[in-house]
């Protein structure tokens, strides 16, 4: 049974009394959001009892004070970038996003199209937007940004780009992902309010790396796994250390460009900032919800083991460089982790490894995924010709919830061989094996009259928070099933076969 280590309500209370003491300080505040306000799988895994939608809901407690402004880098449109965890591009994002944040009663104010120079793509994005009465703002590249800062605070510089209009004292700047511009809008903004003559204050909301947990905390070094691409490094706020005299961890960036944020915030608003430190940007009270940190511990270790096969899988496919595959594995070696620690992957190899012998296969590793229940227990499927391995462990894994014996059929053969013969004959599909979200389908049909088929079909909601490891790569359809289960899933960085594109 998963242990929880963090207080939902006690970290929403906390930062959202932070946030407004913040907003208190000025006319209008403009609150950079960094990682994912809806469906944070990172801090959930992390944070075991962490509600993945805490700062949606946080937003929401605040949204009569709150309006959103949302920034996408004009070049991630045009290269389709894709948004791992939902398999979808950036601009597909924003539309989802808007839609998330309306559905939450929280106002979308507007789109901000970063460093746009006529991009087609973004052309066309901006004509889908309009067309469906959501702002639009353009805004350009500032040469020399950010380290020309006399050109970029005057009229050649931000006084370029127009100004957005807002209503509410806390404005959330957000975006798909990072390098979208969303502090470059920030500034922006605060230099048009500046010039309007209204104090404009801005401040940072990054959750990690926690500030007020140890450099070296599995907790701080499991982010650093989840942004080897970025090349993300935490370190010591040397600008709190001496101003404060206290320890307070960020990352490099941050660090880094500080001084050349403080001196353009000063240059925009003509007096000194009250900001001493990058950390004192920051608004994130995360650090205050921990409440086991032997769970977090534990959690945090887990989360860069499934980084690790993450990074290597992201490097098979040619995704990622070699520098973030050797990043990854310097990782692994300071934590002193294995990947056999995360407990699926043993049996997983073990059976592939037997049905190898068994079958006399010589090249391609067999298709196997074993599922860690939450109590413990481990069951595997395998790939067949009738269902792929995602759908076999499924099966098997509520078959097994449900106690029902493994010689009981839930699912009539002959209806999954109707299913099977539509998906070659009609369909002209290749891939003919079931996949998890036709059987599961097909399940829920089979429950409205067969009772012991009902009795599986009411294990599903229990394969939430289930570890599961394949031994070959997953195709972006099963993983999103998976995920769509609330199970995390690992993969070894394995090719199913030798098709380019059936996989």
């Amino acid at each position: 049974m998963k242990k929880i280590g963090f207080d939902p309500q006690k970290y929403i209370d906390e930062q959202s009394k932070f946030i407004l003491e913040r907003v208190n300080d000025y006319d209008k505040l403009y609150l950079e959001f960094g990682g994912k306000l809806i469906g944070d799988k990172h801090a959930m895994r992390v944070l075991p009892g962490f509600d993945e939608d805490a700062k949606i809901k946080l937003l929401q407690k605040l949204r009569d004070k709150a309006e959103i402004l949302m920034c996408v880098y004009a070049g991630d449109i045009e290269r389709n970038k894709i948004r791992g965890d939902y398999g979808i591009t950036y601009d597909k994002d924003i539309l989802r996003q808007i839609d998330e944040f309306r559905g939450y009663g929280l106002e979308v104010n507007s789109v901000v199209i970063t460093r746009y120079s006529g991009q087609p793509s973004t052309k066309l994005f901006i004509n889908k937007l309009e067309r469906r009465d959501i702002k639009v703002y353009k805004h350009a590249a500032i040469e020399d940004y950010p380290s020309n800062i006399d050109k970029i605070v005057s009229d050649e510089g931000f006084g370029k780009n127009p100004y957005i209009p807002t209503t509410k004292p806390i404005v959330v700047v957000t975006a798909p992902g990072p390098g979208s511009g969303k502090l470059a809008t920030c500034l922006n903004q605060l230099y048009h309010e500046s010039h309007q003559g209204r104090e404009a204050g801005y401040s940072k909301f990054e959750t990690f790396p926690v500030w007020n947990v140890p450099l070296k905390h599995p907790l701080n070094i499991a982010y650093e796994a989840a942004t080897v691409d970025l090349k993300d490094v935490n370190m010591i706020d040397s600008f709190h250390l001496d101003y404060y005299d206290k320890l307070a961890v960020n990352y490099n960036r941050d660090v880094e460009t500080f001084p050349v944020i403080k001196r353009m915030i000063e240059k925009i608003t003509g007096k000194e900032t009250v900001y001493h430190s990058p950390t004192d940007m920051g608004v994130n009270r995360v650090g205050f919800g921990i409440t086991d940190d032997d769970a977090i511990t534990e959690a945090s270790k887990q989360e860069i083991i499934r980084r690790c096969f993450a990074t290597e899988c992201d490097f098979k496919k040619g995704l990622l460089d070699e520098d973030a595959l050797n990043r990854i594995k310097l990782i692994m070696e300071e934590v002193e982790l294995k990947k056999e620690d995360r407990l699926a992957v043993t049996p997983a190899r073990d059976y592939a490894l037997r049905l190898k012998a068994q079958n006399n296969i010589s090249d391609m590793m067999p298709a196997v995924i074993a599922l860690e229940l939450n109590d413990g227990r481990i069951v595997t499927g395998r790939t067949s010709d009738l269902m792929d391995p995602c759908a076999a462990a499924i099966l098997n894994a509520i078959k097994t919830l449900a106690n029902i014996s493994d010689d009981i059929l839930l699912l009539s053969p002959v209806i999954l061989q109707t299913i099977q013969d539509m998906k070659r004959n009609e369909l002209h599909d290749k891939m003919t094996a079931l996949t998890a979200n036709e059987v599961l389908i097909a399940l829920s049909i089979s429950a409205v009259t067969n009772p012991t088929a009902q009795l599986a079909y009411e294990k599903i909601s229990e394969l939430t928070d289930v570890q599961a490891h394949s031994t070959v790569m997953l195709n972006d359809y099963d993983e999103q099933t998976l995920r769509k289960l609330g199970m995390d899933i690992t993969c070894d960085p394995v090719y199913p076969s030798d098709n380019l594109y059936y996989i």
